[in-house]
């Protein structure tokens, strides 16, 4: 492991916006869950994750831009979501936190309609088929979701990958949810400038290539299919 690496990770104890929890502080429901407005936040302001957040641009950025939001940036490698934490801590921002582990404990890191919105930027796409159930928008997140979301709240999607951007229009096609904008370059398009607001690390580099960037918002269907 890269001196780098080591140095972030014992950074990373002393940011007061990065939760770290051991494996079995969210194998079991976490302490924070349905109360992080509450107890963190210290208000009843809504809840935004950005999901696989990785430096957690979006984190920071929409924590700038609004600040009667609440904004938590979830990954779990610790060396990249450093960046996120140590800039959020830095600039003391009341409103971003950061969580590192793993999206699978969602359900016990948040209470039933805790969540108001979820950003998804920029997620490994999975493409192998046996791998479908670790997308971030397949039908086993989507119902992870649903149990920790206010109805009505808002996904977004942003990916460079034309097979994964179909893949979802598919499954909100599939499972009754209701599309509310998509297109396949976003920079082409004049519409949704929250989506253009803040790039991350990689979309930079992804529209430095002439790469297209897909876009999706969409609500989950009411229950359960």
């Amino acid at each position: 492991m890269g001196k780098d690496k080591l140095k972030r990770f014992e950074e990373n104890k002393t940011l007061t916006t990065l939760f770290e929890p051991v494996i079995e502080d969210v194998q079991v429901d976490y302490n924070l869950k349905g109360k992080w407005a509450s107890e963190y936040f210290k208000n009843s302001n809504p809840v935004v994750l950005e999901l696989g957040c990785g430096r957690g641009e979006y984190t920071v950025g929409l924590a700038q831009k609004y600040p009667q939001r609440n904004f938590i940036g979830i990954d779990r490698k610790g060396a990249r979501i450093w960046r996120g934490a140590k800039t959020a801590h830095e600039d003391k921002l009341l409103n971003a936190a950061f969580l590192r582990t793993r999206l699978e404990y969602l359900r016990n890191c948040f209470a039933k309609d805790e969540v108001s919105e979820i950003w998804i930027t920029f997620p490994d796409p999975h493409l192998k088929l046996k791998n479908e159930r670790r997308r971030l928008t397949s039908t086993f997140y989507l119902d992870m979701y649903r149990d920790i979301f206010q109805p009505g709240g808002n996904i977004h999607l942003k990916t460079d990958n034309q097979y994964f951007y179909d893949y979802t229009l598919r499954i909100i096609k599939e499972g009754n949810h209701k599309l509310i904008f998509d297109t396949p370059d976003l920079y082409e398009d004049s519409c949704e400038e929250e989506a253009k607001d803040f790039q991350t690390f990689y979309e930079h580099i992804f529209l430095k290539e002439n790469t297209k960037i897909k876009y999706i918002k969409f609500q989950l269907n009411a229950t359960a299919e």
